[in-house]
C-alpha cells in the first residue's frame, strides 16, 4: 500500500521553524495500532490522518507518538495546507474529528481554524508542578491543560523544566506557561506534554483555545498576536468569536513522499 505523506512546518512562514507535523492521505482509516505505529515512527509531536467523505468533507484523526489526541491545532493547519497543495478548491474545509466539526478557511498563504473555546478555571496547584517547571510562584488554572501564568516573557523563554518530573505528575494532558508579550505581541507561551510523548511542543494551536479566553478577560480585548517561545518558535493570530476561537497561522511544506506499507 502506497500512502501519500507530507511533512509540514506549521505556525511559521519559514522552513525549519514552527511545529513539524506528518499528514497521511488515506481512502479509509487504517487499524488504530498501525496509525499509532506510523506516528511513533515519524517522531513528530503529531501525525494527522485524513480520509475524504462522500459529502465533500473530511474525517481527521491525530496521533502523538504515544496516544490518539482529541484536538490538535498544528496538525489541522498542516492538513489544510496539504489539501491546498493538492488543489482542493472548496473552502472553508470541514474536518470531522473527536472534537466535533472543525472548519478551516483559506486566505492566500494563511489558514484560519475555528476551534472551541476552553476557558481556564481556578484550581488547586498540583504538588510538584511549579518545582518541575523551575518556578517558585505563579498563578495556576486548569482547562484541558494546566495554565501557569508568570509575570514576564523572559521567564517563559528561560524555562528549563524537569520533563521527567512533569510526566509523573497527575497534571492532566499538559502544561501551558504564559506571560504578557512585548511590542506588538500580546502574549507569549510554551507548552510541555511529556506524559503523551512530547517533551515540548514547538508551536501549538489548541492551547489558544485556553489562552485567548484568559487574555481576553485580562486585557479586555478580543484579538491577539501570540508567540510561542520554544527553540523553533511559532506565531499565531487569535480572535474570540463567542464560544469559539479563530486561530490563524501559516505553514510550509518540507517534504512530500510515499509511505510503503
Amino acid at each position: 500500500m502506497a500512502i501519500p505523506y507530507y511533512h509540514v512546518d506549521s505556525f511559521t512562514s519559514e522552513l525549519f521553524a514552527g511545529n513539524p507535523a506528518g499528514v497521511c492521505i488515506l481512502s479509509a482509516f487504517l487499524a488504530d495500532s498501525i496509525m499509532q505505529k506510523i506516528a511513533a515512527e515519524n517522531r513528530h509531536s503529531e501525525t494527522a490522518f485524513i480520509v475524504p467523505r462522500t459529502d465533500g468533507d473530511f474525517d481527521l484523526r491525530w496521533f502523538t507518538p504515544k496516544v490518539e489526541d482529541d484536538l490538535c491545532g498544528h496538525a489541522t493547519l498542516a492538513s489544510a495546507c496539504v489539501l491546498a497543495l493538492r488543489k482542493h478548491n472548496v473552502w472553508p474545509v470541514r474536518f470531522h474529528t473527536r472534537s466535533g466539526v472543525l472548519t478551516v478557511a483559506r486566505d492566500q498563504d494563511s489558514f484560519e481554524m475555528d476551534f472551541p473555546a476552553m476557558p481556564p478555571h481556578p484550581c488547586e496547584t498540583p504538588a510538584g508542578l511549579l518545582p518541575a517547571l523551575g518556578l517558585k510562584a505563579a498563578l495556576v488554572m486548569k482547562s484541558r491543560d494546566y495554565l501557569v501564568v508568570v509575570d514576564q516573557a523572559e521567564q517563559v523563554r528561560a524555562l528549563s523544566p524537569d520533563t521527567a518530573a512533569l510526566a509523573k505528575l497527575d497534571a492532566g494532558r499538559g502544561t501551558i506557561v504564559t506571560a504578557p508579550g512585548n511590542g506588538d505581541v500580546d502574549y507569549v507561551c510554551r507548552m510541555f506534554l511529556p506524559s503523551v510523548g512530547i517533551d515540548e511542543d514547538s508551536a501549538t494551536g489548541s492551547i489558544h483555545c485556553t489562552l485567548a479566553p484568559y487574555w481576553a478577560g485580562r486585557l479586555g480585548k478580543g484579538t491577539f498576536r501570540a508567540q510561542q517561545l520554544s527553540p523553533r518558535g511559532g506565531s499565531a493570530q487569535c480572535r474570540i468569536a463567542g464560544d469559539r476561537v479563530n486561530i490563524v497561522g501559516q505553514a510550509r511544506l518540507y517534504l512530500h513522499g510515499t509511505l510503503g506499507l
